[in-house]
C-alpha cells in the first residue's frame, strides 16, 4: 500500500497554501464578526481554477477527483480560514456532482462552466423544518405544468443562499401515498433563486458567520422542466452520491482545523511560560496535544481511503460516512485541547482558537450527525436491525 501523496497532489496543496498566504487569521475574524462573505479570497480561489477541480475538463474544470478537492479544502481550513473559508468553496466543488453525473447534456454546457469560472453561485435545499434528517419525507412539491414546475415548500439550513443565483433543490413531484418505495417520487431541480417567488431569510447562529445559512420558502417558484437533474423521481438516489462526496470533503475541512488548532496550540504550550518554564513541559498539557495529533492522522487515514473509493467508482456510502464522523471527533477534540492549552486567553478572540472551536463543533452535528453516522454503520455495515 502507498501512503504518499503524487508529485501532483503535492503542489496543489503548494499553490493553495501560496494563495491562503495572503488571508491571514485576522482577515477570517474580520469577516466572521461582520457576516461578510469572503469574496476576494473565493474569487482568488476561482481564478486559480480550484473551485472548478471537480468538474469536467470538457465543461471547463480541471477534472480531478474527491481526492484533489479534499485536499485543496483541507489546506484551505488549515491555513485558519476553517469553515468561513472552504463552506464557500465546497458548495460549488461538491453541490455540482449530481449534475456532473447525472444532467443532461445541455444542463451541463449551460451551467458547468461558469461554475467551474466561479461565476455561477450554487446553494443545495433539502433540509425542511419538520423533516430533519429524515429525508424521504420532504414536502416541498413540484406540480408539473406543461414546460415548467411550480415548486412551493419551505427548506431550512440552506447554506450561501444569499449569495447564489441557483440552488440545487430536492422537491416531492409524485405524492407519499403513490409510491411504493419512501425514496420514489422525489426530484432534483437546478433552480432559480433570485426572484420574487423566492424569500432568503439568514439564520442567526454561533459560528462560521461569513457564510450566511437561510431559511428559504419557495411560494410557486416556476423551474424549466430543462432544469431538472436527470430522470423526474429519481432525485434521491442522485442526491446520495453527492452526499457521499459531500461528507469526505467536509471530512477533510475538519483535518484542517484540528491541524490549525494543534499548531496555534503548539505554539503557544512553547511560548507561554509560567512558574518559571514553557507550559508546554508539563505532561498534563503535552499529552492531550499528542493524543489529538494521533486522532487526526488516524482520521486523515480513513479520509484518504474514503476519497480512493469513490474516485475508483466504488460503493463509497461506509467510507464517507466513517471519515465523517472520525473527522469531526478528531477535530473538535482537537480544537478544544487548544481551548484547553490557552486557558483563559482561549476564550479571547486574539488566539483565534475559540473560532476554530466554535467551527469544529459544527462537524459533529453537519452536514450529518454523528448519531445518524452510527445508525448508518451499525445497519449497513454490522447488519444490525434499523433502529429508526
Amino acid at each position: 500500500m502507498d501512503f504518499e501523496i503524487t508529485e501532483e497532489q503535492q503542489m496543489i496543496r503548494d499553490a493553495v497554501a501560496r494563495i491562503c498566504k495572503g488571508y491571514p487569521d485576522e482577515y477570517w475574524s474580520k469577516c466572521d464578526s461582520d457576516h461578510r462573505f469572503p469574496w476576494d479570497f473565493y474569487n482568488d480561489m476561482a481564478a486559480a481554477g480550484w473551485v472548478g477541480i471537480a468538474i469536467p475538463e470538457a465543461y471547463g474544470g480541471s477534472g480531478r477527483g474527491v481526492t484533489e478537492a479534499s485536499l485543496v479544502l483541507e489546506e484551505v481550513a488549515a491555513s485558519g480560514a476553517a469553515m468561513n473559508g472552504a463552506s464557500g468553496l465546497h458548495l460549488s466543488i461538491f453541490g455540482m456532482h449530481p449534475v456532473v453525473r447525472h444532467g443532461s447534456e445541455e444542463m451541463k454546457q449551460k451551467y458547468l462552466p461558469r461554475v467551474a469560472k466561479g461565476e455561477l453561485h450554487v446553494a443545495f435545499g433539502v433540509t425542511e423544518p419538520n423533516v430533519g434528517t429524515d429525508t424521504t419525507a420532504i414536502e416541498t412539491f413540484a406540480r408539473r405544468e406543461g414546460d415548467q414546475y411550480i415548486v412551493r415548500g419551505r427548506k431550512v439550513w440552506t447554506t450561501k443562499a444569499l449569495d447564489s443565483e441557483r440552488v440545487l433543490l430536492l422537491v416531492r413531484t409524485t405524492p407519499k401515498d403513490q409510491v411504493k418505495n419512501r425514496t420514489d417520487g422525489l426530484t432534483l431541480l437546478l433552480a432559480e433563486l433570485q426572484r420574487p417567488e423566492v424569500t432568503i431569510s439568514p439564520i442567526p447562529k454561533v459560528g462560521r458567520n461569513a457564510v450566511a445559512t437561510c431559511e428559504v420558502v419557495y411560494d410557486d417558484l416556476p423551474v424549466l422542466v430543462s432544469d431538472r437533474v436527470g430522470e423526474e423521481g429519481k432525485g434521491f438516489k442522485y442526491l446520495l452520491g453527492g452526499l457521499n462526496a459531500e461528507r469526505i470533503l467536509v471530512a477533510s475541512e475538519a483535518i484542517g482545523i484540528g491541524k490549525a488548532a494543534i499548531r496555534r496550540a503548539v505554539n503557544y504550550a512553547n511560548e507561554r511560560v509560567v512558574f518559571g518554564r514553557p507550559i508546554g513541559m508539563n505532561q498534563g498539557v503535552a499529552f492531550p496535544l499528542g493524543e489529538a495529533r494521533m486522532r487526526l492522522d488516524a482520521a486523515e487515514l480513513m479520509v484518504r481511503k474514503a476519497s480512493w473509493v469513490i474516485d475508483n467508482d466504488q460503493p463509497c456510502g461506509a467510507e464517507a460516512n466513517m471519515a465523517k464522523w472520525l473527522a469531526a471527533d478528531a477535530a473538535f477534540q482537537a480544537a478544544d485541547q487548544a481551548m484547553q492549552t490557552h486557558g483563559g486567553f482561549g476564550y479571547a478572540n486574539e488566539y483565534h482558537v475559540e473560532r476554530y472551536w466554535r467551527e469544529a463543533r459544527l462537524m459533529r452535528i453537519a452536514p450529518i450527525s454523528q448519531e445518524m453516522v452510527l445508525n448508518y454503520v451499525t445497519q449497513h455495515v454490522l447488519g444490525l436491525p434499523r433502529s429508526y
